[in-house]
């Protein structure tokens, strides 16, 4: 399929996924670990991602926005983009920062680009689906519509966002009526059982140009910050201005800060598309993905694992040790060279707790 010039993609790549500790860590994040699942074997969730984007956006048209404790192993597992396309940010402003600073870059290299931002660590099984969505939401895009790639629920879901899908707009989008983030339960039972709302995947496509006008509009303080940043990114003044602001910008996640309100506006769209998305969100999800041996165990990592009488568990064998399971099920274990999970797989959300009272603890050395 041939690159789609006009189509800039960004990454964001932040935050340790905790709730895949203790093989995720905050000096080791779930986006750059190899979890068993996608394709190419082998490779960590942002490789994946960045594989998937080929015959949509070229290498130089691609950024990935880190940490800067993160930014030189991206640069190693992603060699073929451009040392300048990996963004540093300074400190965690979540995802409203990150994704404009990236937006406003871009629109300053292309005013006319259109831009789309897919996480650094979801899984996508079907790609062609994938890229169909893409390139229907970019041609609304162009319309100077916020679009979203949405999923058909499968329950409902307070972690993620929902889209109330309104009149059809063109071949494959939807005006989008309502855009909520994380609704209660209640909510989210209402909205499942009505059939009218789709799951945001947190795959959005838009004008770089009409992404930072609802940014002016909604969070001008913001986008003030990323202006000045901009106005001295190619300068030797960088670093010294990026240190100053950023850590000064609002911090909000960009479904919050632009998205809500544009929809009730009328400036968001949706491609509905079944796509394989999974968002791996803990242990318990990663279970259900990966297909089971014969015996019902999922095995990961390259230790020695024994399982007797062992059903719909998921074993990763880490630390040389052998681990050996008998006469148990729906179970999580995680054996890492210095701590080790047993959790059943109902609690697997559960254990960002873990990492927080051990951070409360003073074991930072193991988060």
């Amino acid at each position: 399929m041939p690159v789609m010039s006009s189509l800039y993609a960004v990454i964001p790549a932040g935050g340790s996924g905790t709730r895949l500790w203790p093989l995720s860590r905050s000096g080791r994040p779930k986006f750059l670990l190899d979890v068993g699942a996608g394709d190419p074997p082998g490779s960590s969730m942002i490789q994946q991602t960045r594989a998937r984007l080929d015959g949509l956006a070229a290498p130089d048209a691609t950024y990935v926005v880190t940490g800067s404790a993160h930014a030189a192993e991206v640069a190693r597992q992603l060699p073929e983009l451009p040392a300048g396309n990996v963004l540093v940010e300074p400190g965690p402003r979540d995802s409203a920062p990150a994704i404009g600073l990236a937006a406003t870059l871009i629109h300053r290299r292309d005013p006319a680009a259109i831009m789309g931002s897919f996480h650094a660590d979801h899984l996508v099984r079907d790609v062609a689906a994938f890229h169909a969505a893409v390139l229907t939401a970019a041609d609304a895009a162009r319309q100077g519509l916020l679009l979203t790639i949405g999923l058909v629920p499968t329950g409902p879901e307070t972690g993620f966002g929902y889209l109330c899908r309104g009149a059809q707009l063109g071949d494959g989008a939807y005006r989008v009526e309502e855009f909520t983030e994380k609704p209660p339960a209640e909510v989210a039972e209402r909205y499942v059982a009505s059939g009218d709302y789709l799951w945001n995947s947190g795959m959005f496509v838009w004008q770089a140009a009409a992404f930072l006008d609802e940014l002016a509009r909604q969070v001008p303080e913001l986008h003030a910050g990323l202006q000045k940043i901009a106005d001295d990114w190619d300068t030797p003044h960088r670093d010294e201005t990026l240190g100053a602001i950023w850590p000064t910008l609002p911090k909000a996640p960009v479904d919050t800060a632009v998205m809500e309100d544009a929809g009730r506006r009328g400036r968001v769209a949706t491609v509905p598309a079944d796509i394989g998305w999974t968002d791996v969100g803990d242990w318990h999800t990663l279970a259900d993905v990966l297909p089971p041996d014969a015996d019902g165990v999922v095995r990961l990592g390259t230790g020695q694992v024994v399982a007797r009488d062992t059903a719909k568990t998921l074993v990763y064998g880490g630390s040389g040790r052998l681990v050996a399971t008998l006469g148990v099920s729906d179970l999580v274990v995680v054996d890492t060279p210095d701590a080790l999970l047993v959790a059943h797989r109902e609690r697997a959300q559960d254990v960002k707790a873990l990492v927080d009272e051990l951070k409360r603890t003073g074991r930072t050395d193991l988060t």
